[in-house]
Order: C-alpha cells, then sequence, then structure tokens
C-alpha cells in the first residue's frame, strides 16, 4: 500500500493521477494520458496509468494492480481518475462497466473527456446508478497535460507547435539559400526530442531544397513524426532524404493524387484554403499535433491566421549574419519561460 501522511486530500490524490498518467506520453496517442488511483481510508491500494494504445486504460490497470489481501476493499473505496472513465467500445471495453461491476461507490475525476463518444456520458452513467461523483479537481492541470488531445477534439484541428532557429540578428538563413547550421549539438538532440513527441512535422518547398533535411528523430528514441511537405508544383524529386520511404510522409500539390510506397500525393483544392485543408487530412488520420518548422513564409502564414498554440524560437547568441532570410515577424507573444543550451536561447511563447 501507498500511504500519505501529509494532506489526504483530493488534490493529493489526483496529483498523483496525474504524474501517473505521465507514464504514457508518447506511448498513447491519439488515446489521452490517464492515470488512476484507488483509495480505501487514507492508503493507496491500487493504482495504474494508460500504458500503450489499444491496451487496458487506466482504471483497468489500477483495479487490477489491487493484491488479492485488499480486493475485498474495492467496494468500499474511492477511484480517483485524471480523465471521465469512458462509456464506448473501442480499442477495450467501457471502463465505467468495470467501475460498476466493481461496486465502487465514489469516483473522483479531474475533467471530462471531449472525445465525442464519452463528454459526459461517462459521468451521466455513473452518477445514474448511483454512484457518487466528484468533478473539477486539478481540472486545468488534467487539460493541460492532454492538450495536444483536448485541442484535436474540440477545435478539429491539430495542436501547433511553431519553430525556428535565427542568428543574433533575426536571420534564419543565407541570401543564397545555403544550408546554414545555426543550433549547436545539445539543442539539435532537444529538437529531435521535440519531433518524437509530437505526430507531424511539415516544411515548405524552399526548406527542403537547401537544407534537404530528413525531419526524423534520429538523435531521439522514439518515433518519427509524419512529414509534410508544401510542394505546390513537385519540385522536389526522390534524390531528397524526405522522401526516402522510411516514415509515412505527405505531399500536398497541385499536380496528382497518388499512393507512391510510403509518400502520399494530396491535390489541393483551388478554391479551399491551405490550411484548412491540411487540418481535415490531419483530422481524418487522426494526428494530433504539428510542428511547423519552416520556412520563413510557411510559419507566418500559420502566425497570421492565427493558426498555433505554442512558438518555440531558438537563438545563437553568438551568431551574426548581418543579411540573409529574416526570421519570421512575432509581434507581440505571450512569453512563458527560456532554457539556454551554450551559445543557444530557446525562448518558449504560449497564446
Amino acid at each position: 500500500m501507498l500511504i500519505f501522511t501529509a494532506l489526504n486530500t483530493h488534490e493529493t490524490y489526483m496529483q498523483r493521477c496525474l504524474d501517473l498518467a505521465k507514464k504514457g506520453f508518447g506511448n498513447v496517442a491519439p488515446n489521452p494520458m490517464v492515470g488512476s488511483v484507488l483509495v480505501y481510508q487514507g492508503e493507496i491500494i491500487g493504482e495504474g496509468f494508460h500504458e500503450q494504445y489499444g491496451m487496458p486504460h487506466a482504471e483497468v490497470n489500477c483495479i487490477n494492480s489491487v493484491t488479492p489481501e485488499n480486493r475485498h476493499l474495492i467496494n468500499k473505496s474511492t477511484l480517483y481518475v485524471s480523465l471521465e472513465p469512458c462509456n464506448h467500445f473501442g480499442k477495450t471495453p467501457p471502463c465505467t462497466d468495470l467501475i460498476i461491476s466493481n461496486k465502487i461507490p465514489e469516483v473522483v475525476i479531474a475533467c471530462k473527456d471531449s472525445f465525442e463518444k464519452v463528454n459526459g456520458a461517462g459521468i451521466k452513467k455513473l452518477s445514474e446508478i448511483g454512484i457518487k461523483i466528484i468533478t473539477g479537481i486539478l481540472q486545468n492541470q488534467a487539460v493541460e497535460l492532454n492538450k495536444r488531445f483536448f485541442t484535436f477534439h474540440q477545435q478539429k484541428r491539430p495542436y501547433i507547435i511553431l519553430k525556428w532557429a535565427q542568428s543574433s540578428d533575426g536571420f534564419i538563413a543565407l541570401a543564397d539559400g545555403q544550408p546554414l547550421k545555426i543550433s549547436n549539438d545539445l539543442t539539435n538532440k532537444l529538437v529531435h526530442r521535440w519531433r518524437s513527441e509530437e505526430s507531424a512535422i511539415i516544411v515548405g518547398t524552399r526548406t527542403v531544397l537547401n537544407d534537404n533535411p530528413a525531419l526524423t528523430n534520429r538523435l531521439w528514441l522514439g518515433n518519427n513524426p509524419v512529414r509534410i511537405i508544401m510542394d505546390k508544383k513537385l519540385k522536389i524529386d526522390a534524390s531528397y532524404l524526405i522522401l526516402d520511404n522510411s516514415t509515412p510522409t505527405i505531399i500536398f500539390n497541385e499536380i496528382k493524387n497518388v499512393q507512391e510506397g510510403r509518400n502520399e500525393y494530396i491535390m489541393l483544392e483551388n478554391e479551399t484554403p491551405f490550411h484548412h485543408q491540411l487540418f481535415k487530412v490531419l483530422y481524418h488520420k487522426g494526428l494530433q499535433s504539428l510542428i511547423v518548422e519552416g520556412g520563413t513564409v510557411l510559419l507566418e502564414s500559420f502566425l497570421n491566421a492565427n493558426l498555433w498554440d505554442e512558438v518555440r524560437v531558438i537563438t545563437n547568441t553568438k551568431l551574426k549574419l548581418n543579411q540573409g532570410i529574416k526570421a519570421p515577424e512575432m509581434g507581440s507573444l505571450n512569453f512563458t519561460k527560456k532554457e539556454t543550451f551554450r551559445n543557444d536561447e530557446i525562448n518558449y511563447y504560449i497564446r
């Protein structure tokens, strides 16, 4: 048993749920990260989290973790869960049925699940049969943890992160478009970690032609994001790394619709704004987050349309170019924090 001797409050146990939920990061998408604990008279007798997409949910792992000598306490305990229990059949059975079958009398929930097949239905089912429900415990923290999931389901678009590297005087590339190393090796590892954390990554034609990026996370363990290219005239050919068929890649263009290996060509509709077409495709494919890596025209298109959730700017404080391709114009953004890796300074902004 895990015993909390300090403050045996709802917040204490819900924080434990959130800490457990974070262990599923990178492994459960497009499902949300969820943690759960079962408490009997101030003692945690079971805990679990959603560990892998398609595998048992947090509530299942929590209840299954209760030792045989404590199982008679389940129907006298309070279940804490960081997200509303599901009430539908998906990859796994409904968690509400498990709660009901175990005769758990009280459930404390951080926040509702905005997914259309849940969205209050789980809470309703449990409360209708007499289970005591408490909601809103550490709600803001729970929503922040699953901000990609909530943005995706509420706004029907991915969670969008704009990212670029620039010189100290605000240039992202040389004037002639030749490749330029701006950030250092430590920062590059961080960038690859960012890639492993998101569902998709997008660049424009010029970035590919000038830099020939692979857009994979070779410097970090984890999944590669789905690569996306905005290449209207199909100037990028198979000699470029981004079309090497190593990972799924989507090419938006004005010429063809075809699947070639793991490369999917999607023809743009003339009358529909590009961002809307992009979001429709990503929503259909269940891709909940997107890193926009450049260049300046593509990045500014998201900024100007107010279609972003985070901005991450890497500045090499020792590099001065004097001329070249200017970094995006940011305007006034909400600064949140700064990190420093040798000469690189990373500034983070949110909406």
